[in-house]
């Protein structure tokens, strides 16, 4: 298929996955067709071509061999399997020698099992031999791990190998167009630069992310998923509803800061809530007239009064809504989207049983926080000092159970290393332990709490009252 006519560029790679899963509508509804991933930037790029097309998802793991001391510069690629592929080009212009080579490829093949593991734990990987095969990444420069990719999978012979990406430079195009049966690239510009070039939020994806994708793509069939819009205030919201068989509670995201209800970050929460029996609506606050609006200057991320309208009013169409009616409501707030929430729990003190907020701005509900009922959890970064300290006052302001939980170690948006893991963790015991009211609340809170978080420190410390 011919790449698009203009060069756009990405909002960020959920937007480059479905755009690319609207040139791959022919594979949809096949029970034959494999979507993988190259982790970690490839993954949410896959996630939405396999949802789009009703597919199984999974990643295979390449590593880029750099060069020693110019690491930056590709000598060839390994992949799961132990598969590689040499450059000998660029190996002989180096000087570099039998050792120097098989250095770098023990040291990167003990990453490449490490991530096999982390990502997919001891599952075998999936069969590809006589499946259609879909390879994902979030864009292609030179190709030499794609390569790589292509050739350890064309080794397992897949009835049809197709590589899709949403931008990629034409030579390397070229060259995939040689080893698989169909190349999908939705742009191709020139000059090509880097792939980040071409996405407005090019964020690195972090290991918690992946997994959270790929537990989602495997969630079992008793989680119901839906997405709805929901009539507030003269016009709709777009919200994806998912609904555990059972659910104790409902958790409702509401976003801050230019984010959207694709957000990595809270999708990863809203999964491992979902894991602890809780409902979730990840919704859009703004419409999207709205959010290319506010994308000049900001002014509607820091609009508290109409964010919390707006969350009062999903709060209001979830109460009357026949999945979700009499279920009793959490609130999940990031950045100005936490002070939205807690004015919106001071109007609907009923219907909110507990708050959480990441990374907020608690301080810009100002009054409203005196009139909180719910259960309050702040959650801030131990390297985020500014907020820590708007968050203890806010917390002083609250005249509910409340507490503050400091992540060691995390910055703003919790992208280090097993901190977003800590914050999942425990806003589930929180909700879990407000949103269940009853003899089992206390030891479902306890069994969340002891599940092991690869990586996740305890808390620094704690404030509470």
């Amino acid at each position: 298929m011919p790449p698009e006519s203009q060069p756009l560029v990405f909002r960020d790679r959920v937007e480059a996955g479905q755009r690319l899963a609207s040139h791959l509508e022919r594979y949809a509804a096949r029970g034959d067709v494999l979507v993988l991933a190259l982790p970690r930037g490839g993954v949410p790029v896959a996630a939405q071509v396999a949802e789009a097309l009703g597919s199984a998802l999974d990643v295979f793991v390449v590593r880029k061999l750099g060069v020693p001391g110019h690491e930056e510069l590709a000598m060839g690629a390994l992949a799961m399997g132990g598969r590689r592929v040499l450059n000998s080009r660029v190996v002989e212009g180096q000087g570099l020698s039998i050792a120097d080579v098989e250095a770098v490829t023990a040291a990167e093949r003990a990453v490449v099992e490490a991530r096999g593991r982390t990502y997919r734990g001891e599952r075998p990987p999936p069969p590809v031999e006589g499946r259609t095969v879909i390879l994902v990444d979030d864009g292609v420069a030179t190709g030499a791990t794609m390569r790589v990719a292509l050739e350890t999978l064309r080794e397992q012979a897949p009835a049809r190998l197709v590589v899709a990406v949403p931008v990629a430079s034409r030579p390397a195009c070229a060259d995939m167009e040689a080893l698989a049966d169909e190349v999908i690239c939705v742009v191709t510009p020139e000059p090509f630069q880097a792939v980040g070039s071409w996405y407005e939020d090019f964020s690195q994806t972090t290991d918690e992310e992946v997994r959270a994708l790929l537990a989602r793509a495997r969630a079992p069939g008793g989680t119901r998923e839906e997405l709805v819009r929901v009539p507030v205030g003269g016009t709709r919201l777009e919200a994806d509803l998912a609904l555990p068989d059972g659910a104790r509670g409902v958790v409702v995201f509401a976003h801050g800061s230019g984010s959207s209800r694709h957000s990595p970050r809270n999708r990863y929460v809203a999964e491992v809530l979902r894991d602890a029996g809780l409902g979730t609506v990840l919704v859009d606050l703004l419409t999207k007239v709205e959010e290319q609006a506010d994308q000049a200057d900001a002014h509607l991320r820091f609009d508290i009064a109409l964010l919390a309208e707006r969350v009062v009013g999903l709060i209001d169409w979830l109460a009357r809504h026949p999945a979700t009616a009499g279920a009793l409501l959490g609130l999940f707030g990031a950045s100005t989207g936490a002070a939205a929430a807690l004015v919106a729990a001071a109007e609907r003190p009923g219907a909110v049983g507990a708050v959480v907020s990441r990374g907020g701005r608690p301080d810009l509900a100002g009054e409203a926080l005196a009139g909180v009922g719910a259960p309050t959890l702040l959650v801030v970064g131990g390297a985020d000092a500014p907020v820590i300290e708007l968050n203890r006052r806010a917390l002083d302001q609250l005249r509910v159970e409340a507490a503050l939980e400091i992540v060691p170690g995390a910055t703003h948006l919790f992208e280090e290393p097993g901190t977003l893991e800590q914050v999942a963790r425990l806003a589930a015991e929180w909700y879990v332990r407000h949103l269940a009211p009853g003899p089992d609340a206390e030891a479902t809170a306890q069994e969340v709490n002891d599940q092991e978080v690869p990586g996740a420190a305890s808390p620094a410390g704690s404030d509470r009252r």
